[in-house]
C-alpha cells in the first residue's frame, strides 16, 4: 500500500473535516432526507432527489478523507533534526534569480498542496530540486515557460 507523506497540520485539517461531515452534515442530510420523503410522491420530488445527491457527496467525502487518512506517513517537520536543509514540510524563501520576486513555499504532502496558499506538493518541480538543499544555494527549476533560477534566502522548519 502506497504511503502518503502529510503534514501534522494537514491530518488535523483533514480530521477536523471529517468529525463535522460525521457529527453535522450527514445528520443533517438523513433530516432531510426523512422531511422530503414525508411530502409524498418520491419520483416528482426534487427536495428528495437533492438530499440523496447531497447524501452521496458527504459519504463519498468521508470514504475518501478516510482512505487518506489510513494510508497517510504523518511526518512532524519539528522532530526531523533538517540540519538546516530543506525537508519535507519546510517553509522555504526563493528570490527569482532574473527579476528578484520573492515567493515562500511550505513543502507539504499531494491532499494539502494548495499553491495560492503557499504550499506545495513535495513531488512538484519545485519541491524537487528544493529537497536537501540550503540557504545560499541556486536552484534551477524546469517551468512550462523555460528553466527559471531561484536562490534558496531562508528556511524555516
Amino acid at each position: 500500500m502506497k504511503r502518503n507523506p502529510m503534514t501534522l497540520r494537514g491530518a488535523e485539517l483533514l480530521r477536523a473535516e471529517l468529525k463535522k461531515l460525521r457529527s453535522e452534515e450527514r445528520p443533517a442530510v438523513i433530516k432531510a432526507i426523512a422531511e422530503a420523503r414525508s411530502h409524498g410522491d418520491l419520483s416528482e420530488n426534487a427536495e428528495y432527489h437533492a438530499a440523496r445527491e447531497q447524501q452521496g457527496f458527504i459519504e463519498g467525502r468521508i470514504a475518501d478523507i478516510e482512505s487518506k487518512l489510513s494510508t497517510a506517513d504523518i511526518i512532524d517537520v519539528s522532530a526531523l533534526s533538517p540540519a538546516g536543509r530543506v525537508v519535507f514540510g519546510a517553509t522555504v524563501e526563493l528570490a527569482d534569480e532574473d527579476d528578484g520576486k520573492r515567493a515562500t513555499y511550505t513543502i507539504v504532502g499531494e491532499d494539502e498542496a494548495d499553491i495560492r496558499a503557499g504550499r506545495i506538493a513535495y513531488n512538484s518541480p519545485i519541491a524537487r530540486a528544493l529537497i536537501a538543499k540550503s540557504a545560499g544555494d541556486v536552484v534551477d527549476v524546469v517551468t512550462p515557460g523555460g528553466t527559471r533560477s531561484y536562490e534558496i534566502v531562508t528556511i524555516r522548519y
